[in-house]
């Protein structure tokens, strides 16, 4: 983007801008006098935050906007907005947001933007900041030709050992081999779309390990081994059919370019590097399970409460990726013929800073129940395909992991259960109806937190970051909305099958 089209943007945006920041200040502030709290009752006690039934369907407009500039300004303005200009474009909506809110409801507002940063979104982007620098250190050289074999092996090694070492480490390790061995083809978005279908999504629907919503399962009492054997049918039955159906999709496409591998002459023999890293790889699982399995006390931040084992494990995590800089170094051949880079990762922490803030008062709205903006689609969700389709469609536009613990409590509070009994339902101790109805809906909300999170770009953090490195690779991707035409035309059929095979 030209000088001039930057200032013309920003001189465009600016006005508006302030517009909203009043207008929403406004509105906030008339929505917060409605309550008829006392004076100072968001400040008395913080631990609360906000209520989602003082919030109105409209203090989601923030959020919205975020995700149309995603999804727009890079297709009618410049392809590489986002990696040059998202973090501007991202600050400017969490404003738009923060100021309004921070004014309508001061303490309480305070605690919401605090709150989610220091318990959701800083854990974040450490884990997914300790994945891609650790698997960045692991290269694979030799002589790799992208024949839909090779590819159909490659997609799925990543989907096998993506709920093991998450979909982040097991994207990261895989998509640069797949984009080298595939530089001959003209083809070659669909194999970027189908590795983000299967390797960034689907492939972690095991462990918790795999994919964060099931990491937050775990911490609220989920067995670590439940998803492993409740999810296994549905994530190889849908694994097998998009696995099948790209190795269709490639072969076609590979004998419309000829169907030839060309011959450069070499011949070097498949070897991994780098493998120490493995170490420093284990190490973060380590962490994380440490953190899911030790209770070490919390501290108060501002009137947040942070446990201090998941602060230890964010320190283990940052160390383990420290150590992986220091035995591969940046500047190192190996990080070079990786073609590692920190833009991509750069380019989610900015972008996934402003949907952090802009998404709070639609997840407080969606907590609030049958009391909240949205309370009409709470009394709609009845049976266990309802959950797997609201769960599965949120989450493709919200992060995963707050919806599914949303949903998750939702279906606690619909069967009059506490969280202290999960662990008892899901294991058989407890077997009444309402327990095995549990286990239903639970099941249902985490297949579709997994699995509908590749829908979107913004459905789970490993698409972006996939995104960015296939077009470092010089690999036009599609734009927001031309991605969503390839999942609604083949995952979207493939989730109806699901349904009825699965669900109900």
């Amino acid at each position: 983007m030209s000088v001039k089209k930057c200032r013309f943007l920003g001189g465009a945006l600016l006005p508006f801008c302030i517009i909203l920041v009043l207008v929403g200040s406004m509105g906030l502030a008339f929505a917060a006098d409605d309550t008829h709290d006392e004076p100072g009752a968001h400040d008395e006690h913080h631990h609360g935050g906000v209520s989602g039934e003082k919030l109105p369907i409209w203090s989601i407009a923030p959020f919205v906007g975020i995700l149309l500039s995603i999804a727009i300004i890079p297709v009618v303005w410049d392809s590489h907005f986002l990696h040059h200009h998202g973090g501007k474009m991202a600050a400017a909506w969490a404003l738009v947001f923060a100021i309004p809110y921070l004014i309508a409801f001061r303490g309480g507002a305070f605690y919401d933007i605090l709150h989610i940063y220091l318990i959701d979104y800083i854990p974040f982007i450490v884990l997914l900041w300790g994945l891609f620098t650790v698997a960045g250190g692991v290269l694979v050289r030799g002589t790799l030709r992208g024949t839909p074999l090779v590819n159909t092996l490659l997609l799925f090694i990543g989907t096998a050992i993506a709920s093991w070492v998450g979909t982040t480490g097991a994207s990261m390790l895989l998509i640069r081999p797949l984009i080298r061995a595939n530089a001959y083809r003209k083809s070659k978005v669909h194999l970027i779309v189908f590795f983000i279908f299967l390797v960034s999504n689907i492939g972690g629907a095991l462990t918790p390990l795999g994919d964060p919503p099931l990491f937050l399962g775990f911490l609220h009492g989920v067995p670590f081994f439940w998803t492993t054997t409740v999810l296994f049918p549905h994530m190889l039955f849908i694994s097998v059919l998009l696995i099948a159906l790209f190795f269709a999709l490639d072969t076609i496409m590979f004998k419309r370019e000829g169907g030839e591998v060309p011959d450069d002459g070499t011949r070097e023999p498949i070897r991994v590097e780098g493998l120490f890293n493995l170490i420093f790889l284990f190490g973060i699982v380590v962490a994380v399970l440490m953190s899911g399995t030790v209770k070490l006390g919390e501290v108060n931040v501002l009137g947040v409460h942070v446990a201090w084992q998941n602060i230890l494990r964010d320190v283990l995590i940052v160390a383990m990726g420290l150590l992986s800089l220091k035995f591969t170094p940046f500047s190192g051949e190996l990080r070079q013929a990786n073609e590692f880079s920190w833009a991509p990762i750069e380019e989610v922490a900015k972008v996934f800073a402003g949907i952090f803030m802009t998404i709070i008062p639609a997840l407080a709205i969606l907590k609030a129940g049958e009391n909240g903006a949205l309370g009409g689609l709470n009394r709609m969700m009845q049976e266990s395909w309802h959950y797997f389709w609201v769960t599965g469609v949120l989450s493709s536009f919200l992060d995963n992991a707050p919806t599914y613990l949303t949903f998750f409590n939702t279906a606690l509070g619909k069967l009059h259960l506490t969280e202290d009994l999960v662990p008892q339902i899901l294991t058989g101790q407890l077997a009444e109806p309402q327990h095995l109805e549990f286990v239903k809906l639970l099941t249902a909300i985490s297949v579709g937190a997994v699995f509908m999170g590749a829908n979107t770009y913004i459905g789970n953090a490993p698409n972006f970051m996939v995104k960015a490195i296939a077009e470092d690779s010089h690999i036009p991707m599609p734009s927001f909305f031309g991605f969503m035409l390839w999942s609604v035309g083949i995952l979207m059929p493939l989730f109806v099958i699901v349904t009825f095979v699965f669900l109900r």
